[in-house]
């Protein structure tokens, strides 16, 4: 059943958003039930595409959809229809184009079909309220600077997204900055860390919703932000609305942290700035048969909770764990040439380690408790990564080796197809993250239905 949000009556109504970083960020994909293997991981998001459900709403009379409603409807069936074809793609596609297949996606017809009808009809609205540098700026050259980066994307003149008016907006934009939030107003020793923050939030909020309709009609619901510092879920509390019903592109994302998979997006961390722009390591990684048949861990403490990977440090040379890289030692050399590396939590929940293993063409072995994967909505990460209880990361080695050599090559090669998927570029291009991330709020925007 689509997801459906509680319309105020129209007397309620108001009358009156390079060094190497990446914070990915997406969104969680479903489809109706038809063929169990094609459409795992669709059923998530759109869960009664066969039904005509309205909105509930205050008042007796019915709601009638209008345009942007209509259109989002033409591309669930059009999504619906691609997604049980047995057709190939051909005919329209260009010989440079890319085009998904394969298994490390879910169903890699739908994805491709949304991802036309989102090039094809998305429209983002960023309001202009809000002055630098909380609003409309961001970090551009650390471990946060999804924000920046995103912020820029987004009021890009450049960006085909970009709505020319408000009420052509499928979704809009909270160009609002946590990190910059914590640069410029935390101070050590506080004892309301959040309070300033969420202030600055909750009057924002305010200013928009008096000023416009769009807020107070949907309450919220086609609304989005996107962050990746630790303290944007607690920020994200400053308004009810934006915590319930808001699309929150958050990379520190946990379940038992309110973490909703239908209706939220987390993007996977980052890595440090090392290269101009992120994209995979500019020199070569080892091929399978030069790399040793070990995994590699090489960077600070961690916070997973029970048993961490820290437990094999000094302990066996073919499982290599530092708590602090000793000198003279690569810490990109170590991913190229290790078959696995080991992403385990990082202080909160995200880590740049996927994104770093990746880009190093190194399988990933994720160590984490409650953490959703990135672009799960989409991507099948069993099909490129290794996934390991926290209670198990004594068996690290023999949980590896029991991996064949032709189930390493299988694992490793998905990983190199997988890295376009990561890839940050200014502008944006298509499936790189920033249109990845695009796409998780699309697929979020098309699993509701309002009245407008």
């Amino acid at each position: 059943m689509a997801s459906s949000i509680k319309m105020p009556s129209k007397s309620c109504v108001s009358s009156s958003f390079i060094p190497f970083i990446v914070l990915l960020l997406l969104l969680l994909v479903s489809f109706a039930v038809l063929d169990q293997h094609h459409f795992n991981g669709f059923q998530r998001i759109f869960k009664a595409l066969d039904h005509d459900e309205h909105i509930d709403r205050l008042s007796e009379e019915p709601v009638k959809f209008g345009k942007i409603e209509d259109g989002l409807a033409r591309a669930r069936a059009s999504i619906r229809r691609a997604a049980i074809s047995s057709r190939e793609f051909g005919g329209s596609i260009k010989e440079e184009d890319f085009v998904p297949s394969g298994d490390v996606y879910h169903n890699a017809k739908a994805f491709y079909q949304s991802y036309i009808e989102m090039e094809k009809r998305l429209k983002i609205w960023t309001y202009a309220e809000g002055e630098l540098p909380i609003i409309h700026g961001g970090p551009k050259a650390d471990i946060y600077s999804i924000e920046g980066q995103f912020i820029d994307e987004m009021e890009d003149e450049r960006n085909p997204f970009r709505a020319r008016r408000p009420d052509e907006a499928h979704v809009f934009f909270l160009p609002i900055s946590v990190a910059n939030m914590v640069k410029y107003f935390y101070r050590p020793n506080m004892t309301d860390y959040h309070g300033p923050m969420k202030r600055i939030t909750a009057d924002y909020i305010n200013i928009i919703s008096n000023k416009y309709e769009y807020w107070n009609r949907s309450l919220g619901a086609d609304h989005f932000m996107v962050s990746c510092h630790d303290w944007a879920p607690y920020v994200s509390k400053a308004d009810p609305r934006l915590y319930a019903n808001s699309i929150r592109a958050m990379c520190n994302a946990k379940h038992l942290e309110g973490f909703k998979p239908g209706t939220e997006r987390n993007p996977p961390g980052s890595p440090p700035p090392r290269r101009r722009l992120s994209l995979p390591a500019a020199a070569p990684s080892s091929p399978p048969e030069h790399r040793p048949s070990s995994p590699s861990f090489a960077a600070g403490p961690t916070a997973t909770s029970g048993r961490s990977p820290q437990t094999w440090k000094g302990k066996d040379g073919d499982v290599l764990v530092y708590e602090y890289l000793p000198r003279g030692l690569s810490y990109d050399d170590l991913m190229r040439k290790a078959r696995y590396c080991l992403c385990p939590s990082g202080y909160e929940v995200a880590s740049p380690r996927i994104v770093e293993a990746i880009f190093a063409g190194c399988v990933p072995v994720i160590i984490s408790e409650g953490y959703p994967l990135p672009f799960s909505d989409v991507l099948d990460w069993s099909k490129f990564s290794v996934e390991i209880a926290v209670e198990n990361v004594t068996e690290i080695k023999n949980i590896l080796r029991g991996i064949s050599e032709r189930g390493y090559e299988e694992l490793r090669g998905r990983v190199l197809e997988v890295q376009r998927h990561f890839v940050l570029h200014r502008p944006a291009k298509r499936f790189d993250v920033v249109h990845m991330v695009l796409h998780s709020i699309w697929l979020r925007r098309l699993n509701l239905r309002l009245g407008y």
